[in-house]
């Protein structure tokens, strides 16, 4: 889990899980960070629990990903 201190903040928030490849494919969905466009709209607004949820995900989505 990537930890941030960010735009002032005083409480840790998470990292977007952006690695500036956006390229979306057929399905709409993120060829670098393996989010979908409803997922990469709805970062900003999630809270920290979402976020470490979504990213789970976005781990597995990776695996899969290389193992196509």
């Amino acid at each position: 889990m990537v930890m941030n201190m960010r735009y002032g903040q005083n409480k840790p928030t998470l990292e977007t899980p952006c690695v500036r490849h956006c390229c979306l494919d057929s399905n709409d969905v993120c060829l670098g960070c393996h989010r979908s466009l409803d997922e990469i709209l709805a970062w900003h607004s999630m809270n920290d629990q979402q976020k470490s949820a979504l990213i789970a995900i976005l781990q597995q989505r990776a695996i899969a990903s290389q193992n196509r």
